[in-house]
């Protein structure tokens, strides 16, 4: 199978421009493209899978992913899929950020000469001229046009700023910028990017002429991609340091029914002829296809060493075993005791089994919290200095496990 029909077959493709050439191009090896990421955050989630998987899909077929980091974008931010507007960030954190995302993204893509490339926007973005831009881009853009664009129709009853206006713009100047000088003739993006990307694919054409070849790609379900990177509490991060292997695998094991096929189709690298026959699996074999999904996507963002101490580790809790040597820990020393015992909700605020004392209380009070294996019956429980150089397995729920040790 050809690499765009493969990608389709995965699910991975949902709107282009001139098809048969940007698979002539993908096919080839010819395509030259790039993938754009805001630094919001100093690593990237579980939300970036699709993308990520995507380039190194594509990379593997002899194409050149450019990774473009939104530093220069994110100081506007993107009005797409909000209600509000983002936060200002500085510089330096942008730049901290755009570090961290290289240092994650080299575990799906090579980097290097002739290879992928990782640029920010903030190079050419922050040097432009204000009168320049509203005469040679403002120009090129229907104001009518934009205001038909989702993103922006969904914030036109709240408010929507004339900063994040320009969010298209700078976008489309982004392609422009790349295709004229990295060679970059393809650019892939989330559904709520369309409008966006076919605003580049224009601008070319208008400034560079009708010859111009600019090709437009949106990858398929990008709201659940997002929705992906969220849990009820938070996102999951492909930072060992903000989310374990072990919560990590444990995030994939546990995917409702309805999408484990789904996510192995799209984010695994596992021949498609072996997921058509999984396509059959039902009833309990379900949680080993689930299992599967965890065990490779923890091997592909954190090794395979890894991986196996994870799938190990649930497979021993789940199965009533003893071995949690692998299991989550945190480690407290002895200044977090008082008189020498530590409360509940302390504790678990310590091993970040809750963001607040209140919610570590509600989550108490309705029986969800259990130390070694016994419901916590009380928020004044407490657990001695003892006990935890024996160490406390916590259970949050049914499926979030942590050990507490004193160091």
């Amino acid at each position: 199978m050809k690499v765009y029909d493969e990608l389709v077959a995965r699910g991975l493709i949902a709107q282009v421009t001139n098809e048969e050439e940007i698979r002539e191009m993908i096919d080839n090896g010819k395509a030259t493209f790039y993938i754009g990421f805001d630094p919001t955050a100093d690593s990237l989630h579980v939300g970036h899978f699709m993308a990520l998987c995507l380039m190194k899909r594509l990379q593997m077929a002899g194409n050149r992913p450019i990774a473009l980091i939104g530093g220069g974008t994110a100081m506007i931010g993107d009005p797409s899929g909000r209600t509000d507007m983002r936060s200002m960030m500085t510089k330096e954190t942008i730049e901290h950020n755009c570090a961290c995302f290289k240092k994650q993204m080299e575990r799906f893509i090579e980097f290097g000469e002739g290879k992928a490339q990782m640029v920010n926007n903030a190079d050419w973005l922050l040097d432009l001229n204000y009168i320049e831009v509203l005469r040679d881009v403002g120009a090129c853009f229907s104001v009518n046009n934009m205001l038909r664009a989702e993103c922006y129709k969904q914030r036109m009853e709240k408010g929507l700023s004339f900063l994040e206006f320009n969010y298209m713009i700078m976008q489309s100047y982004d392609f422009y910028y790349l295709f004229q000088h990295y060679g970059c003739n393809m650019q892939f993006g989330g559904n709520d990017q369309w409008s966006n990307m076919l605003g580049g694919t224009e601008l070319i054409r208008r400034k560079l002429g009708k010859d111009a070849h600019a090709m437009t790609i949106t990858l398929l379900l990008n709201s659940e991609g997002k929705k992906m990177g969220k849990t009820a509490k938070g996102a999951v991060w492909l930072d060992p340091n903000k989310t374990s292997p072990f919560d990590f695998f444990q995030y994939w094991r546990n995917v409702a029914d309805e999408d484990v096929m789904k996510c192995i189709r799209m984010l695994t690298f596992l021949p498609l002829e072996q997921i058509d026959e999984m396509d059959k699996w039902e009833g309990s074999d379900l949680n080993k296809a689930k299992e599967i999904l965890a065990y490779e996507l923890t091997k592909l963002v954190h090794g395979d060493e890894e991986a196996e101490k994870a799938r190990a580790a649930a497979r021993a809790l789940f199965a009533g075993g003893a071995d949690d040597s692998n299991m989550p820990t945190t480690e407290l020393s002895a200044d977090q005791l008082t008189d020498g015992k530590i409360a509940i909700l302390d504790l678990m605020l310590a091993c970040k089994l809750a963001p607040s004392k209140s919610e570590a209380r509600r989550l108490v009070q309705q029986g969800g919290v259990f130390a070694n294996d016994e419901k916590v019956a009380s928020i004044d429980v407490s657990f001695t200095a003892e006990q935890l150089q024996a160490g406390v397995k916590l259970r949050k729920g049914k499926k979030v496990y942590h050990k507490a040790v004193l160091a």
